[in-house]
């Protein structure tokens, strides 16, 4: 039986780079596994949400297919941050295994196949890429983001007892039943130590598979700030303190 893939796209302001993303991913030969692509538009402002409106009206015109793969297309009508995007394109997803794709060009979906080989021979209910397997910097990623994000990783570890090397990472695997029974209310980037926390809460230890990166800086387009980086530490004490009280 062929198990599906759905792949869920958050994208804010990626004018021409989700084309080239979304060729990268429809590229990846992955035997035994049919897809879905799940897009969810922001509120972008830059020409993206255009771009993405043609998009659609061409899988309109081909009943919600792109080249034989099932695809949808989501506006929201305003900014409301990639945490919400998301819940947004879970809700819509219909596959057996769901991935995160961020619509930039830092991730490869070449590991697609490692990502969701734990999940399909059964090892692991949800899969995390790793950049850091080694503690190593990947090329290119500036030193106190580096930094930031081993630091949010060991205060995720602390909180929920995981023994992550990389918890922000945005290549993170999930059946899609298991979703289901995660709590997810973060509109920004709190989004990836809430999901943490609430697959540590549920009893779902993430598998890490080592991944390839290429960091993008403020004028490639990143997003991410440094108010994101509090707001992942209180969302992490949060979730320290709600470990305590029974579901």
């Amino acid at each position: 039986m062929c198990v599906r893939l759905s792949i869920v796209i958050p994208i804010y302001n990626e004018r021409d780079r989700w084309r080239e993303l979304l060729g990268r991913v429809r590229a990846v030969d992955l035997p035994g596994l049919s897809r879905q692509y799940v897009l969810v538009d922001d509120g972008s402002t830059d020409g993206t949400r255009e771009q993405l409106q043609d998009l659609a009206g061409e899988v309109a015109g081909q009943d919600g297919r792109l080249a034989g793969d099932a695809c949808l297309v989501i506006f929201h009508d305003r900014n409301m941050g990639k945490g919400a995007a998301l819940r947004t394109g879970f809700a819509a997803a219909d596959g057996d295994i769901v991935i995160v794709q961020d619509a930039d060009l830092e991730y490869d979906p070449r590991d697609y196949p490692k990502l969701t080989g734990p999940i399909l021979d059964g090892r692991a209910e949800a899969v995390y890429g790793t950049r850091f397997r080694r503690g190593r910097r990947p090329k290119g990623c500036p030193l106190g983001t580096h930094l930031a994000n081993r630091f949010l990783t060991l205060l995720t570890n602390l909180a929920t007892g995981l023994k992550l090397t990389d918890m922000e990472t945005c290549y993170k695997v999930f059946r899609r039943d298991v979703l289901g029974r995660l709590v997810l209310v973060q509109p920004r980037f709190g989004f990836e130590p809430e999901i943490t926390c609430e697959l540590a809460r549920a009893g779902v230890v993430p598998h890490e598979v080592p991944i390839g990166y290429t960091a993008r800086g403020r004028a490639g387009g990143k997003k991410i700030t440094w108010r994101d980086g509090l707001a992942a530490v209180w969302c992490i004490l949060a979730c320290a303190v709600s470990r305590l009280t029974p579901r």
